[in-house]
């Protein structure tokens, strides 16, 4: 009977169709996720290189004071890209993940990006996580939505009910078929994608196959439940388009639209503008309040002071500056901490939609979630300091240029090192399966004893 329910479904053209379909978009979601990897690999290289030679340009034709130099030169940070992002690009194609900046004002150079289509972005990256979220689904429903109602609407259930074989046995047989063609494919596309993108066999990588096995195991686990609803073939297609509808367009985007409304953000406007004015208006006010507020915030440097008499110094110039990350700080901060609000409140909302929490789960996995991006931004805020503080000395005292080994300041990494939580990634996927298998098998179970 098992040999001739896989003849069967092999005789399919649709199924099989469906298949190869499947394999070739996946197909071409890797070969995105290479050329995103790439461009990644080229522009952090670009970067390292302009680094190097803008600051020998700059030593080449500036033989005045340090402060003017500095003014001018930058320093980048990388946030690495791991391969495994090829598979989910999550944030990495909006939030750029290398800065340039100089010791100067911070806030107004952290926000600045690259320019890019403002419909490519809102159409986003065909990757490997958008044709497994979206895609993979509708081929599970494709497959099983007239499991049991084309046996019954093709005349062929009550024969099977007078076979020594139970029914619900060849239906189970019929599903299992239908499982294991849709995880090979899955798993040959991740093995692909692991050899294409050269993504190392690690934790992060398994913890990804694993998410996504579960995540086709509960859409499988949910039209074995509405098979077993025992309605027309019409009906069930109707409700599972219904319930993917729901968990991958509609509650996303009105969860979306939640978290936006309970943590609106003007913290990213007034950060600016308080940034801005708190540097800008220092022109026009007397220098010994910022000054002294400079000093008040770096205390081992009260010794130094504005030379007298004179309209300009870069211990008020940098201090001047200094004034517009200070006056910012409530805003920036205020800001980082409802971008990190909603990002728990949708992770803690997605734990009761397998849709939302499968890619939370993969952009995490992935080091391109927006605990990431937060992350990078306080790094590069540290990066900032650690440049200030070595450079402020230098140019307060009037070291030379030529006696500062300038080789040493490369392009610097930062590296996302959470912990892999297993327990949280897979537990809402495997205890939704769970239940609709166990909720379908009742049904099938009261079907039998009518």
């Amino acid at each position: 009977m098992t040999q001739l329910l896989i003849q069967n479904f092999l005789r399919s053209k649709g199924l099989m169709i469906g298949l190869v379909l499947l394999f070739f978009t996946g197909l071409v979601s890797l070969h995105i996720g290479k050329i995103f990897l790439e461009q990644q690999a080229d522009i952090v290289s670009k970067t390292a290189h302009h680094q190097e030679e803008s600051h020998q340009q700059h030593l080449e034709y500036e033989h005045g004071e340090m402060g003017l130099l500095l003014y001018y030169i930058r320093f980048g940070l990388a946030n690495k890209t791991p391969n495994i992002s090829g598979l989910s690009i999550g944030h990495r194609d909006i939030h750029p993940s290398v800065r340039l900046v100089n010791i100067r004002n911070l806030e107004e150079q952290k926000h600045a990006t690259e320019l890019r289509n403002p419909l490519y972005q809102l159409l986003g990256n065909l990757d490997f996580s958008f044709v497994l979220i979206y895609l993979f689904p509708l081929i599970v429903i494709a497959f099983c939505f007239n499991l049991l109602s084309e046996e019954k609407e093709g005349g062929t259930w009550t024969l099977l009910l007078s076979q020594s074989t139970p029914p619900v046995k060849i239906l189970r047989t019929k599903l299992w078929i239908r499982l294991v063609s849709v995880l090979s494919v899955l798993i040959t596309l991740l093995v692909i994608g692991k050899i294409y993108l050269s993504i190392p066999l690690n934790a992060a990588f398994l913890a990804f196959t694993l998410v996504a096995v579960f995540y086709v195991l509960f859409w499988f686990a949910l039209a074995w439940f509405v098979v077993s609803l025992q309605k027309s073939s019409s009906q069930n297609a109707l409700s599972l388009l219904l319930v993917w509808v729901m968990l991958t367009i509609i509650l996303p985007a009105s969860i979306n639209a939640l978290v936006i409304n309970l943590y609106p953000i003007p913290e990213a406007y007034s950060t600016v503008i308080e940034s801005r004015d708190g540097y800008h208006t220092k022109w026009d006010l007397p220098k010994k309040p910022t000054i002294q507020k400079f000093k008040d915030h770096y205390p081992q440097f009260a010794q130094y002071e504005h030379p007298e008499g004179q309209s300009f110094g870069w211990f008020w110039y940098y201090a001047m500056q200094q004034m517009g990350d200070d006056e910012a700080a409530e805003s920036n901060e205020a800001m980082k901490e409802k971008l990190r609000k909603r990002d728990q409140i949708s992770r803690t909302i997605a734990y009761f939609l397998p849709s939302v929490h499968t890619q939370f789960s993969l952009n995490a996995l992935s080091q391109s979630d927006m605990r990431n991006y937060l992350n990078f931004l306080n790094e590069l805020e540290a990066f900032h300091e650690e440049k200030r503080l070595y450079f402020y000395p230098k140019i307060f005292e009037g070291v030379p240029i030529e006696e500062e080994n300038w080789a040493q300041f490369r392009l610097e990494y930062v590296e996302d090192d959470r912990k892999l939580e297993w327990f949280g990634k897979l537990l809402p996927l495997v205890l939704g399966s769970l239940l609709l298998v166990r909720l379908a098998r009742r049904k099938m179970v009261v079907s039998e004893t009518k």
